[in-house]
């Protein structure tokens, strides 16, 4: 088959590239490498059913061009990281917004099979847990910025959803809960990455707020493999799924893990968010996705324990010296 990748050199988007070369596919990628870097395919960049544009996906042309190749598209791009988000909320709008638009209406005229990225941002304030698909969203005020994402990933879910009712687009959304593994980089405040570089620095690894707020990291292995079997299930069509990990991990948890881990010279430090970020940041306790759905549509189970992923983010961050 052939495959389409929005943010196809970025974290999750290079690790579906490898996995569709490797399965046999042919696959074209789109990236304005603002986030993502073509290093992230290194492995498979000569391959010949590897193709790759360096592009905005608000591009409608080129967007059309790759659409029209493929016989399914998974939109990856957009505005990721909570500092980046709160810090630029124009730009977090405009391109998961335009973005998911422009793709979507050239997947309609074509009737391709299209993937729409979501998050658990989405769920924001709630605090019903274990998060369901169905389940009421709670955004905070407009004043606090942080916001901004979940809404521009709402209005991509209502979007797609939209199309599917109307025109009968075939789509899936996923709603991605923390995920992690190897070539995630802490630039924009991605937690495990930054903390696996503190302490392999044998620096202070900073812990933003009490620490006591609670995350389930996915490896990002295994939310490529829900990705392709969803791909294989026409009944999965106009739904929407959580894909991550129901394995609970506290901040300060992880902190001390990846502290033993790398060898146990860091402190741990506690830094207000105040200081860590611009006025218009809030944070949520906790956030656990029920997976029922997911795992009665294609059998899924996580099986990466947090410790193992730390041990394959270690790895990766030495090879590399990053």
């Amino acid at each position: 088959m052939k495959f389409f990748i929005t943010g196809g050199a970025g974290f999750i988007g290079s690790h579906l590239a490898e996995r569709l070369i490797a399965d046999g596919h042919e696959v074209w990628i789109l990236d304005d490498l603002s986030t993502g870097a073509m290093t992230n395919l290194d492995g498979i960049l000569e391959h010949p059913k590897f193709h790759h544009r360096i592009g905005s996906v608000t591009n409608e042309e080129l967007v059309a061009e790759l659409v029209d190749r493929a016989d399914v598209v998974y939109h990856l791009a957009a505005a990721v990281g909570v500092k980046l988000i709160v810090e630029k909320p124009t730009h977090t709008i405009e391109t998961n917004v335009r973005g998911a638009e422009v793709v979507l209406q050239k997947c309609a005229k074509k009737g391709k099979l299209t993937f729409i990225a979501s998050t658990s941002e989405v769920y924001g304030k709630g605090v019903k847990l274990p998060f369901s698909e169905e389940d009421d969203l709670l955004f905070g005020s407009t004043t606090k910025s942080r916001w901004a994402y979940a809404c521009s990933k709402a209005i991509d879910e209502y979007l797609a959803l939209a199309y599917f009712r109307e025109r009968q687009t075939p789509i899936v959304i996923t709603r991605f809960f923390n995920t992690v593994g190897p070539r995630q980089i802490g630039r924009y405040g991605m937690v495990l990455p930054n903390f696996v570089r503190q302490g392999l620095a044998g620096e202070d690894i900073t812990v933003y707020g009490t620490g006591e707020q609670k995350r389930c990291f996915g490896y990002v292995g295994e939310v490529v493999e829900c990705l392709m079997r969803l791909t294989g299930k026409p009944e999965a069509i106009g739904q929407v799924f959580n894909v991550g990990n129901n394995q609970e991990i506290s901040i300060n948890g992880l902190a001390e893990l990846v502290k033993e881990k790398t060898g146990g010279r860091s402190k741990i430090v506690h830094v207000e968010y105040d200081v860590a970020y611009p006025d218009g940041f809030e944070d949520m306790e906790r956030r656990i996705p029920d997976l029922a759905k997911l795992e009665a549509a294609i059998g899924y189970r996580p099986s990466m324990h947090v410790s193992d992923i730390v041990d394959r983010v270690i790895e990766y961050q030495t090879e590399v010296g990053a």
